[in-house]
């Protein structure tokens, strides 16, 4: 029981820039997925995104925020759950095989975003999406907030983000 009884301190305070911060970037990057859908005739919200605001907006340091990790993750964990679809169908253990697959394929590509161990499920569970589900929402979404995090992200003179896009060659391992 000793491992589980904490003990370590609680995240400081955050201030009411970064409150503010947090509120702008999900509103914003969620408000603008819906009007981009609603003009291109294409779907572009899902709702892995509103989990992926949170870490890009109020967690914006981590490794889990970074655009290598926001939009490859997505794209990963989408592409298996499709392939688990058209593969094997919509049964439980699909699902479980998927999500799994999922977090393996995510670490091993070095793009871990927890909220895209969703895509399999939300593909899965409505049973019925294709490949061009890679583009319109998860690709075009996800760049979307990406994009939405440089902006919101970068405000203020002490701000930078990301701290990496795709990583350099001095870093591979």
């Amino acid at each position: 029981m000793k491992k589980l009884s904490g003990g370590g301190a609680l995240p400081p305070k955050v201030n009411f820039i970064e409150l503010l911060r947090g509120f702008v970037g999900g509103f914003v990057g969620i408000l603008g997925l819906c009007f981009i859908t609603s003009i291109a005739g294409y779907p572009l919200l899902m709702a892995p995104f509103g989990a992926t605001c949170v870490i890009l907006f109020a967690a914006a340091a981590s490794p889990l925020a970074q655009p290598r990790n926001v939009i490859g993750g997505h794209f990963i964990s989408a592409l298996i759950g499709i392939l688990a679809l058209l593969t094997f169908g919509t049964n439980p253990w699909v699902m479980a095989l998927s999500v799994g697959l999922a977090i393996v394929a995510m670490q091993f590509f070095r793009v871990v975003h927890p909220p895209a161990g969703a895509n399999p499920l939300v593909i899965l569970m409505a049973g019925s999406y294709h490949f061009d589900f890679l583009i319109f929402p998860v690709l075009i979404g996800s760049i979307f907030l990406v994009g939405i995090a440089s902006l919101i992200n970068n405000i203020g003179l002490t701000k930078k983000w990301p701290i990496y896009w795709f990583g350099s060659s001095s870093n591979q391992q």
